[in-house]
């Protein structure tokens, strides 16, 4: 009695501890989705960065317009013969001296070509801005594309359990009746092999699901997605209004709020940009410079003179006519140490300032050759925005279409499923008094269960499609309350 004790409360502990970890997995509604994936998809990480870079660029476009400024340093040492930078004299020495300087320079006219840079990197940042809402609206149907796959492998799933469940019970039904001599053995073995069939489907959905799941958590960057898991919600097949207007209302209101026409119309604009940078490169330019120096040195220093007593004197000359010698009296110079270096920069600090004109006279052809392939590229932008309104146009028809065709599957397989479930109630009706045998009755009962799977296909293809429509026309994947 113990053991029996130990045992059922083992079992308890387990049966409970699973129910609680059951009950701590997230199931994901489709808002939740879109919202995370927003967040954390690649993809929409990396049209992020984009953004971030062409923020970048425009910070460096602004600084352009001001004016640079550099300073430098350095010390050296020179050994051997070298000029005194305090006596002047030759003397084969070491000095060491320090110099340092500061740099300044403004762009006063270049051609506009700062001005035109920074326009151009607003249009750009803006351009990545619309790359970025686009790849937001992909990976958003992209999310409702795996979300309602996983919904619809769910129902899937359900219909082969129900359909196995039902297969089971009638191959008891059928051993009954073997047993009593009323259906012969061999429709016992086509239910058996039914039943076997079933198992193979309801494996088949289930790995189905998992894919379909595993497909969602990687849009989403997840890493656990052996737990992941979608909330049950049932999707109305309902008509949206927007097919209500006609193929050119759409598509003129595609063109108004798709972002692939908004990022045709800038890269159109940027082309547009490159022809005036580039021809900016062809006029003068005019830059204002100021520099500032100074230095010091370390060699002892001239402070004063003293009478050469040794050679206190030295003829330089004598009187005409008189022939007197002219006597120069010697001086030897007096060293002393080096003079602060701090007063040194001060007394040896200088200025220099001007303007500088550059015209471009002949530059290998480089300057007139960018001129004309940004040109060459400005048709090739052109020619892209012609192709992406037609793409769009194109790709809203086809849209509208599919949505039509969608639906039309969609009502054509209600019907087909409805006159199957009238022949199989039939079939099971007659099977069970034994006038129908068991390979026509699978038969009937294989083909409502086709039809069934095939309502469940059609529907969500067609919720599918009609929220292509539906983007097309301006109307987000999800409608935030």
């Amino acid at each position: 009695m113990k053991k029996i004790k130990v045992y059922s409360f083992l079992l308890f502990f387990i049966l409970l501890f699973g129910t609680s970890v059951s009950a701590q997995v997230k199931k994901w509604t489709l808002q939740e989705c879109v919202d995370y994936a927003l967040k954390n998809n690649i993809s929409v990480k990396q049209s992020e960065l984009d953004t971030k870079t062409t923020a970048i660029d425009k910070k460096l476009a602004i600084g352009n317009f001001l004016p640079s400024l550099n300073g430098g340093a350095s010390h050296s040492w020179n050994i051997g013969l070298n000029q005194n930078i305090t006596t002047g004299l030759l003397e084969n020495q070491t000095i060491q001296y320090t110099s340092a300087s500061l740099t300044s320079a403004v762009s006063i006219y270049n051609g506009l070509q700062n001005q035109n840079r920074l326009r151009r990197t607003k249009l750009a940042e803006l351009a990545a801005q619309y790359h970025l809402t686009k790849m937001q609206d992909d990976v958003s149907l992209y999310v409702a594309n795996a979300y309602l796959d996983i919904l619809f492998n769910k129902e899937n799933l359900k219909v082969q359990e129900a359909q196995l469940m039902n297969d089971e019970k009638q191959l008891i039904r059928s051993q009954e009746l073997v047993d009593a001599g009323v259906v012969p053995r061999g429709d016992l073995l086509d239910m058996k092999a039914t039943v076997a069939a079933d198992k193979q489907k309801k494996i088949a959905a289930e790995n189905s699901l998992l894919i379909a799941r595993l497909s969602l958590a990687q849009l989403l960057n997840l890493e656990d997605f052996k737990n992941f898991d979608i909330a049950d919600m049932e999707m109305e097949a309902k008509p949206s209004v927007v097919m209500a207007e006609s193929p050119e209302a759409i598509v003129e209101k595609a063109n108004q709020v798709r972002v692939e026409m908004k990022i045709a119309q800038s890269n159109l604009d940027i082309a547009e940009r490159d022809i005036k940078i580039a021809k900016g490169a062809m006029q003068p330019s005019l830059t204002g410079f100021y520099s500032f120096s100074t230095r010091a040195g370390y060699s002892e220093r001239v402070t004063g003179v003293t009478l050469d007593t040794a050679n206190p004197t030295s003829i330089i000359g004598q009187v005409e006519g008189t022939g007197q010698n002219v006597l120069q009296p010697n001086y030897l110079p007096v060293f002393s140490k080096a003079a602060p270096v701090f007063e040194q920069f001060s007394d040896n600090k200088g200025h220099n300032f001007g303007l500088e004109l550059r015209v471009p006279v002949f530059n290998g052809f480089s300057a007139r050759g960018n001129v004309e392939k940004s040109k060459v590229n400005f048709e090739k932008t052109k020619n892209a925005f012609t192709q992406a309104k037609l793409d769009l146009e194109t790709n809203v028809y086809k849209a509208i279409t599919d949505a039509k065709g969608a639906l039309n599957t969609y009502e054509a397989s209600l019907a087909t499923a409805e006159a199957r479930q009238e022949a199989f109630n039939y079939a099971k009706e007659k099977y069970a008094v034994g006038i129908m045998n068991a390979f026509d009755f699978n038969q009937a009962q294989t083909l409502n269960t086709t039809a069934q799977s095939d309502v469940i296909r059609a529907k969500y293809d067609y919720i599918f499609k009609m929220k292509v429509v539906e983007l097309y026309f301006g109307i987000p994947i999800i409608q935030k309350q």
